[in-house]
């Protein structure tokens, strides 16, 4: 628990007779509703690469039209536009890796009053994140690719503005 903060607002002789019932129906729930917020992240990532990788060919195709030459702010337009869309991409990912925590921190809570804990069980087999050798979270991968993507853009960036 965080802060004395309770995932559990009555116990179980206080509630009544359908505790154990309700208990695994919302828990359920919940784990049904992280699975929605991961798909949900998934696309984010596609829509965002996608975004990327289109900009950075029609940046490409800038460099072979030769109509562009004279207007090179219009490439750094471009290259500027892909550093912003980096840095929201970059906030995003980081919102919904935040929300994945707290998420297993209360499926976690959750876990203590039921026959099985697996999501702490798995946490704990992976050494929580904290052995790279045991288990490298796709959450660190994930954060990269907008630093891969911005830099290129500022690359590119230079480039135009140097020609």
């Amino acid at each position: 628990m965080s802060e004395g903060r309770n995932v559990f607002r009555v116990n179980e002789k206080e509630y009544g007779a359908s505790y154990r019932e309700h208990l695994l129906a919302q828990y359920q729930l919940y784990v049904e509703g992280m699975e929605k917020i991961s798909d949900r992240r998934q696309n984010a990532n596609n829509y965002f690469i996608t975004i990327n990788t289109v900009l950075i060919s029609f940046i490409g195709i800038l460099f072979q039209v030769k109509i562009f030459e004279q207007i090179t702010w219009i490439k750094s337009l471009i290259a500027v536009i892909g550093i912003i869309i980096c840095v929201i991409f970059w906030f995003l990912l980081r919102s919904y890796k935040q929300l994945n925590t707290g998420k297993f921190k209360v499926i976690h809570e959750i876990e203590n009053k039921l026959p099985l804990g697996l999501y702490d069980y798995e946490w704990k087999m992976l050494g929580e994140g904290k052995n790279q050798g045991v288990y490298f979270p796709f959450s660190h991968i994930e954060m990269i690719i907008p630093w891969v993507f911005g830099i290129v853009y500022v690359v590119l960036g230079v480039l135009f503005w140097r020609c």
